[in-house]
C-alpha cells in the first residue's frame, strides 16, 4: 500500500505524521489531504481502514463516534470497489482531506459504472447492495453530503463529506 501527503502552503513539506511548527499562540494546522493506494483485494478493505484511521487518530481533531462513521463508509466504499470495480480497476485510491471544517474521505478506481443507492427493500428479498444506501444514510445523519463523480480518465470517485465538529477552547477556571 502506497501513502503520499500533501499539506497547504507554509506547512514545509513535512510528512502527514508530523505537525508545522507555529508560533505558540496559533493553533496547528491539521489541513491537508493525503491519498492511499492498493491493489482491489479483499485485503486491502482492513489495511486501508487502519491506515485511515491511524492518520485521522493523529490529527486529533475527529471524536470516536464520528471516526467509526468514517470507517464504516471508507469500508463500503472500499469493499464495492472491490467487489466491482477490480476487473476494470486492479487498484484503488483513497483520499483523506481535512480542511474548511470538514473531513472528506473518496474512494476512486477505474470502472466507468456509476453506482446508485438501492432503496429499502421492505420484503428483504435482496441480501446485498444496502452499502451505498448505508453511507448516504450515515452522511446525511451527520450533516454531511455524499456523491459520485466521473474521472478524466473514464473512472470514477465516490466520496462523503463530514462536517468537523465545532471545538471551543477551554477556559482557564477562576
Amino acid at each position: 500500500m502506497e501513502s503520499r501527503g500533501s499539506h497547504p502552503p507554509g506547512a514545509g513539506g513535512q510528512s502527514p505524521v508530523a505537525a508545522p511548527v507555529r508560533e505558540p499562540v496559533q493553533a496547528p494546522s491539521h489541513e491537508g489531504s493525503w491519498r492511499f493506494t492498493a491493489p482491489a483485494l479483499d485485503s486491502s478493505v482492513p489495511r486501508l481502514r487502519h491506515a485511515v484511521r491511524d492518520l485521522v487518530r493523529r490529527q486529533g481533531l475527529v471524536p470516536d463516534e464520528m471516526l467509526r462513521n468514517l470507517l464504516l463508509i471508507l469500508s463500503e466504499l472500499v469493499t464495492n470497489s472491490v467487489r466491482h470495480a477490480a476487473l476494470l480497476s486492479p487498484e484503488i485510491g483513497v483520499e483523506v482531506s481535512l480542511g474548511n471544517g470538514w473531513l472528506r474521505v473518496a474512494v476512486e478506481d477505474s470502472h466507468p459504472y456509476r453506482p446508485k443507492a438501492l432503496d429499502a427493500d421492505p420484503g428483504q428479498e435482496h441480501t446485498g447492495g444496502r452499502g451505498l444506501l448505508l453511507v448516504k444514510m450515515i452522511t446525511l445523519e451527520a450533516g454531511g453530503i455524499c456523491d459520485v463523480e466521473q474521472t478524466g480518465a473514464g473512472g470514477k470517485v465516490i466520496w462523503a463529506a463530514l462536517p468537523l465538529p465545532v471545538v471551543f477552547p477551554r477556559l482557564p477556571s477562576i
